[in-house]
């Protein structure tokens, strides 16, 4: 009997021991409202290992799970800035095992280079990280060429345009941004390479079964700085 009772407390001495010697806290901003707190090993501070959280303006949890050798373990759930659950991935198994249902209010859409008959069945493309988190990446980029000063953020609007290839790799992205207050319309093709290889990953659409050529349309807006954020 104390024995059982013992051994509880033992292995959790022991997990707040290992995290003490060997792993250090450290945070990072993502973007002006999204911050995110991990781990890494103190013998190689590139290595993230131990829990990961991401936190919206500090106190909205959007994104949790764990990191092993700097490699993504187990469930992650994903969470929109309200705190509503939009996406759990298994990494170990590479299985998503919920999505959200996205409502006709969304400002992100999905086509298809192909015309569509009523028999036909698609599949929309889908980024790991769900709706908001997943999307956070193609935001932190861009910066606008054009001098905003003096004039009021909310004259522009910026869409993203991700191209996903059927293999479900991103195979270009470019952001368009418009005033028409200003007459102004210019598009800035980024660099893809410039993404890391997990930013470039997604499970591709499909059509009838068969994975096809898709575009994912973000609408944004764009900050005070000229960078981009979600509406």
């Amino acid at each position: 009997m104390f024995l059982k009772n013992i051994l509880p407390v033992i292995f959790i001495l022991y997990i707040t021991n290992c995290f003490g010697q060997d792993v250090i806290e450290k945070s990072d901003r993502l973007t002006s409202k999204v911050t995110e707190k991990f781990y890494v090993l103190k013998s190689n501070e590139n290595i993230r290992h131990g829990i990961y959280e991401a936190l919206y303006r500090r106190r909205t949890i959007i994104a949790n799970g764990n990191y092993y050798m700097g490699k993504k373990t187990g469930k992650w759930l994903f969470y929109g800035p309200n705190g509503l659950p939009l996406e759990v991935f298994d990494y170990d198994k590479n299985i998503l095992r919920y999505e959200a249902r996205e409502d006709t209010t969304s400002d992100t859409r999905y086509l298809v280079d192909k015309e569509l008959s009523d028999t036909d069945k698609v599949t929309k493309p889908i980024k790991i990280g769900g709706r908001y988190y997943g999307y956070l990446p193609y935001l932190g980029l861009y910066k606008t060429p054009l001098d905003i000063d003096g004039y009021t953020a909310s004259s522009f609007v910026a869409i993203i345009e991700l191209l996903v290839s059927p293999m479900g790799r991103l195979a270009d992205y470019k952001v368009r941004v418009v005033s028409t207050l200003l007459e102004y319309d210019q598009t800035t093709h980024m660099d893809v390479n410039l993404f890391s290889e997990e930013d470039k990953e997604f499970f591709p659409a499909t059509l009838n079964g068969q994975p096809i050529l898709s575009r994912i349309i973000i609408k944004c807006r764009l900050t005070d700085g000229g960078s981009l954020d979600f509406y």
